[in-house]
């Protein structure tokens, strides 16, 4: 394939009547820009929102680096355009870009898109179409891209199935080489069997799952039959990709450095993947199970490069539970030695609160700058978190802020779910009662009445391959009822309530972020009717249009039968087939259920790093354990 020609010359003149036009034009410190002929397969990485929300995406600066780490392969980047841009491209005939060199997205022969919020769904149409990719996969030819989706919402594709190619489960960066690679040899052969011969080998490898290959069938009561595959050589189900030994895996060292204003400007070290805590809500813990420490001499390597490459002057340490690494003490302080006296800052930007101390926060915190804290209790009571397993006790919660206060801080934030499993609104209103304790403790420690407690309420919207992927979700009137009686109960209380502040999301956007998460193939035609309807960015409050997807959820599925509160409010029994039971990520289906019934007990279930194997099927599965930083240690002294 001759390298295809830079759009920037007929972009250009277009960006002045763009918003932040900057964010278009690329040649960013540390990207990588390849000769198209050099290689043998070309990529451009997608994150399906606009540069200031994709750029700083951590798994797309990982692959990104994966991939261009290899001679043969070159990746680019491309994000969403606003539509103030989108349309004036189309009047000039200008399709999607990538970042790096401007070309066509469509001359690319793989188009990876990282699906990590359900609510990017019109975002990922609105790129096909303005890419002049057809929308449905069926309908591609052997000029388009392999359109490739990764990231969590992809544990249950089925809502985009008719708009991918290929779904790869699980983490990316073996996936992504051993794609690259079946394309190549398909290419070198002289792409035996056009685009299917391509898709066949990745499906007949039981780890790339290819929608377009399987066929499901519904029952008289609407929910998921059969899946069967319907060709030939592909497997009844898929497999999720685990990468193991973290440390042999440093990625990003050399971050991108944006050129427009991001919402994350730092450096990001993932300190450890996977989480054992057993939140029953929390879908990211469960399908990135076991948990994969990188050892403290790995993650201050990593640290140092990535600072000196960048420039940053902050160091987030990401992971699920990031206080919950073996290691964490001797990471803090190892950085906070390293960089005292300087600008560079340390944060945990997610902190259990029953993980966080007094030595902890004072190594944070050691060089004078002191980042935002924030805590997630989840739910209000001690009844309400043994249903969800957030084994954190009202004393936790009090050991922890008053720790944060001794250090030096004035404020913190406590994040709460409203709708969950059991909720009454009671134990809503019992955050107001939480609140007041931690004003009063830090008033009490600062000898200063300027402490604050911000309160954060998101509502909860089940997830697939979670111990609540059966639950009926809350309703936005029942969400906004209870929160309505939490910020009057707060308004009420004269000693402390001028001193909380109250911070709650539109329950409605997560109704249909729960019809996406749970839905089956019928809702593709849902997300495709409101795109056509001008449904683009549904994840900005100020784009988001409650009715458009009200109008196609009457018109596309009630004429199946079906409908919004059939795929949201309704309870599922134990007996139903789920749409993405064929995609298999480890997680053992009655295991799931029997926590469930373990969560309406109240009973809770300990964390299997220190306690024990819980036989939630992952680790059999994948022929994994935990891999834990200090256990890896000792193995490595005593051989």
């Amino acid at each position: 394939m001759s390298a295809p020609q830079s759009l920037f010359p007929r972009l250009e003149p277009l960006l002045a009547r763009a918003t932040k036009p900057v964010q278009y034009v690329g040649g960013e410190v540390n990207a990588v820009v390849k000769e198209w002929d050099d290689v043998a397969v070309r990529w451009v990485l997608s994150y399906p929102d606009a540069y200031e929300v994709g750029q700083p995406n951590q798994g797309l600066a990982i692959l990104y680096e994966v991939l261009n780490e290899q001679d043969w392969v070159l990746a680019e980047r491309s994000y969403a355009v606003w539509p103030d841009l989108a349309a004036l491209m189309r009047e000039a005939g200008i399709p999607q870009f990538s970042l790096e060199t401007h070309r066509p997205v469509r001359a690319f022969d793989v188009w990876g898109i990282s699906l990590s919020t359900e609510m990017g769904y019109t975002n990922l149409l609105e790129m096909l179409d303005l890419a002049g990719v057809p929308l449905h996969a069926a309908d591609r030819t052997d000029a388009d891209p392999l359109v490739v989706g990764g990231g969590h919402c992809m544990v249950n594709p089925e809502p985009v199935a008719d708009f991918l190619d290929v779904v790869v489960l699980g983490d990316g960066e073996e996936a992504v080489l051993r794609l690259s690679a079946l394309v190549r040899d398909w290419h070198e052969q002289g792409r035996p069997g056009g685009r299917d011969g391509i898709l066949e080998r990745l499906a007949s490898t039981g780890m790339f799952y290819v929608p377009r290959f399987y066929d499901v069938s519904y029952g008289e009561d609407g929910a998921v039959a059969d899946v069967r595959p319907n060709r030939p050589g592909v497997p009844t189900t898929v497999t999720r990709h685990v990468l193991t030994d973290l440390d042999s895996w440093c990625y990003p060292v050399r971050p991108i450095v944006p050129v427009a204003e991001t919402v994350h400007e730092r450096y990001s070290a993932e300190i450890f993947r996977g989480c054992v805590r057993g939140c029953r809500f929390c879908q990211a813990g469960f399908i990135t199970r076991p948990v994969r420490e990188r050892s403290a001499q790995t993650i201050e390597a990593m640290t140092t490069a990535g600072l000196a490459a960048t420039g940053y002057d902050e160091v987030g340490l990401l992971s699920l539970s990031s206080a919950d690494h073996s290691q964490i003490g001797r990471i803090a302080t190892d950085l906070a030695d390293r960089y005292e006296g300087t600008s560079v800052s340390l944060s945990l930007p997610s902190t259990r609160v029953d993980a966080f101390n007094l030595d902890l926060a004072t190594e944070i915190a050691r060089n004078g700058r002191r980042t935002g804290l924030t805590f997630a209790p989840e739910g209000g009571t001690v009844r309400l978190r043994a249903v969800i397993n957030k084994n954190v006790s009202e004393e936790d919660l009090m050991a922890t802020v008053t720790a944060a206060f001794e250090a030096g801080w004035r404020s913190v934030k406590l994040y709460f779910m409203c709708g969950l499993p059991t909720e009454t609104q009671a134990d809503v209103v019992a955050i107001a009662a939480l609140a007041h304790r931690v004003i009063e403790a830090g008033r009490r420690i600062s000898g200063r009445r300027d402490v604050g407690c911000t309160i954060s309420i998101g509502g909860f919207v089940p997830k697939p391959d979670t111990s609540f992927q059966w639950v009926a979700q809350a309703s936005p009137e029942v969400v906004d009822e209870r929160v309505h009686a939490l910020r009057a109960a707060i308004r009420d209380d004269r000693a402390c309530g001028r001193a909380i502040g109250v911070r709650s999301s539109d329950p409605r956007p997560g109704q249909i972020e729960g019809l996406l998460a749970r839905g089956d193939r019928r809702v593709g035609g849902v997300v495709e009717a409101v795109w056509r309807a001008g449904g683009r960015f549904d994840g900005w409050r100020e784009h988001f249009d409650l009715d458009r997807w009200l109008d196609a959820c009457r018109d596309v599925l009630e004429p199946q039968g079906v409908s919004l509160a059939w795929f949201t409010t309704r309870e599922r029994p134990e007996s139903e087939r789920l749409p993405w039971e064929h995609l298999d990520v480890g997680l053992d289906r009655d295991w799931l259920w029997n926590d469930y019934q373990d969560g309406l007990r109240e009973t809770p279930v300990p964390d299997c790093r220190w306690a024990g194997c819980n036989d939630c099927g992952v680790c059999p599965a994948f022929g994994v354990d935990n891999e834990l930083a200090d256990l890896l240690g000792l193995e490595a002294r005593h051989g």
